[in-house]
């Protein structure tokens, strides 16, 4: 029996990489928390990028020759606006609220891949699209909100490290898209961590990991941070930045639909507790991210 090749032309191959994805990306925000619990977020951060870029370093020597005046700001940009900055953000945002909530918020991607889009990249959107614009607004202000009447005070500040994160995820997406279209996404990702890893491992060399190595399973967090790397950086952005060339950048950014799903099981396993209130508020999210991908 001749054996099926995977087709990312093919729709149903697309929605199967979107559900791995969501997989991959749902565990990460509970692996953060894990590192959490004995490095500093900055370190958690530095490490995942760090190992990210030890782990392509074969694969990203034998690609240097591929960088050219024409793309280098691209890859830059994917690379410190796409990868670095959001690790940063995220790992700050989890100090301060549950793994489940960052993945939550993280349905705020297509959202802001629209807005980008439309704004930099000369994209079109329809008046349903901007519909789900405000819908997807509102649930995302409502998961921030914490019930004080003071809109100010009301706000969890940290949650906005994690919207944030989901605006450079939608620059990110557009200009791998638009922008980087000639290259693989072997070569997109393995250089893209050239400009970070390096910047990464002379931060980790001044830091000190002293009170990291008085906790508790400082090893094993180190190891979950490794992880973290290896599949929800090297291999999930490689897999994504593939399935970008074959989608358009909102079907690409759908996979945040399901990521909170996974982000929210991981958290109750660990012993966070949801709200139902909470769910409303995402069930909103997601509502107005199907408009805007209609």
């Amino acid at each position: 029996m001749k054996q099926q090749k995977i087709q990312l032309d093919n729709k149903a191959w697309q929605w199967a990489i979107i559900l791995f994805l969501s997989l991959i990306w749902g565990t990460s925000f509970i692996l953060m928390k894990k590192g959490l619990e004995s490095y500093s977020h900055t370190q958690v951060a530095a490490f995942r990028i760090f190992f990210s870029f030890v782990f392509m370093l074969p694969i990203t020597i034998n690609n240097i020759k591929v960088i050219r005046r024409d793309n280098i700001q691209s890859l830059i940009i994917v690379g410190i606006i796409g990868f670095a900055i959001p690790a940063m953000l995220f790992t700050k945002a989890q100090t301060r609220i549950d793994s489940s909530l960052a993945g939550m918020l993280n349905s705020l991607t297509p959202l802001f891949t629209l807005v980008v889009g439309l704004f930099f990249y000369r994209s079109s959107a329809r008046w349903m699209n901007v519909v789900g614009l405000l819908v997807g607004l509102i649930g995302a202000i409502g998961l921030m909100w914490n019930g004080d009447l003071n809109i100010l005070k009301g706000i969890n500040v940290f949650a906005l490290f994690i919207v944030a994160a989901t605006i450079c995820y939608g620059i990110n997406i557009n200009e791998v898209k638009f922008k980087l279209a000639h290259l693989s996404s072997l070569e997109i990702t393995s250089l893209a961590f050239l400009f970070t890893g390096p910047i990464a491992g002379t931060y980790l060399l001044f830091t000190d990991l002293t009170p990291a190595s008085q906790t508790p399973d400082y090893l094993l967090n180190l190891v979950y941070i490794a992880l973290l790397a290896l599949f929800s950086s090297v291999i999930a952005v490689l897999i994504f930045n593939h399935l970008i060339k074959y989608t358009t950048p909102l079907f690409a950014a759908s996979v945040t639909y399901i990521i909170p799903l996974f982000a929210i099981i991981w958290g109750i396993i660990d012993g966070e507790s949801i709200r139902l209130v909470q769910l409303l508020w995402i069930a909103l999210i997601l509502v107005g991210v199907y408009l805007i991908n209609k």
